[in-house]
């Protein structure tokens, strides 16, 4: 099976990992016919785009799921502790999601650079397939400026 192309900001990383924004139902048996074992979400369940149901969703199709809360506006060093916590704990296939997949960019970011060993500059150009968190004067983006910056793990 290819890649969906109908999946919201849809990334292949490599075999073992995919990345998404946001789930609809009809998401889940796509990632099931992918062979995903395990999906990570980092969305706010509250988000008026997260989709209903979602562990239940995963789990009647055989794919365990794991939550991992982080606000838009506070991502901070513990969830990216609990998200590498987990992501190191599965096998993969693993599909992790968010709402527009800049979470998750901005967490693969900090992983394959600071876990990985791979080069900042490859680590990056993966995470501005989706954005950009460190360039522009947005408010909004100061948390994620931080965020990237923060490591060394």
């Amino acid at each position: 099976m290819t890649d969906p192309d109908t999946i919201v900001a849809w990334q292949r990383i490599d075999q073992r990992t995919t990345t998404s924004g946001k789930l609809v139902a009809a998401d889940v048996q796509r990632l099931a016919d992918l062979g995903v074992r395990h999906v990570i979400n980092l969305a706010m369940a509250d988000h008026p785009e997260a989709l209903d149901g979602e562990a239940n969703l995963l789990r009647a199709a055989g794919i365990r799921y794991t939550h991992i809360p982080v606000p838009f506006d506070a991502p901070s060093d513990a969830h990216y502790a609990a998200f590498v916590t987990a992501y190191e704990a599965l096998a993969g296939p693993v599909h992790v999601h968010c709402i527009a997949n800049m979470r998750v960019s901005a967490f693969l970011y900090r992983y394959h650079r600071d876990r990985t060993g791979m080069p900042e500059p490859e680590a990056r150009a993966l995470m501005e397939r989706q954005w950009s968190p460190d360039t522009g004067n947005h408010p909004s983006l100061a948390p994620w400026a931080r965020f990237i910056a923060a490591g060394g793990d």
